[in-house]
């Protein structure tokens, strides 16, 4: 079991998150301008690295609130949470 720290509450187990998908994928500016092709390239089709990867998390189970962590995808590790609306950590 993975022990997420949620920005606001500290370390808590990951069954009290949800994981909400990749972090940092903007919504399109005009979604009704896109074609089918394109609309379907923004629902379902995201990175899948292997190593660091930014994804965004919900702490459901306690405060509700959404932040994002970087994971590394091999290990499980994670190398660093940070609110939604703050800049990418970088990682070296």
């Amino acid at each position: 079991m993975m022990l997420i720290s949620c920005p606001w509450c500290g370390p808590r187990e990951e069954a009290e998150f949800h994981y909400g998908g990749q972090a940092h994928v903007s919504y399109p500016e005009d979604p009704s301008a896109l074609s089918d092709e394109e609309w379907a390239r923004f629902l379902f089709y995201r990175d899948n690295p292997k190593g660091p990867f930014a994804e965004r998390w919900n702490h459901s189970a306690s405060c509700r609130r959404w932040f994002n962590v970087i994971r590394d995808t091999v290990t499980y590790e994670i190398l660093a949470v940070y609110p939604v609306g703050t800049p990418k950590p970088v990682i070296a």
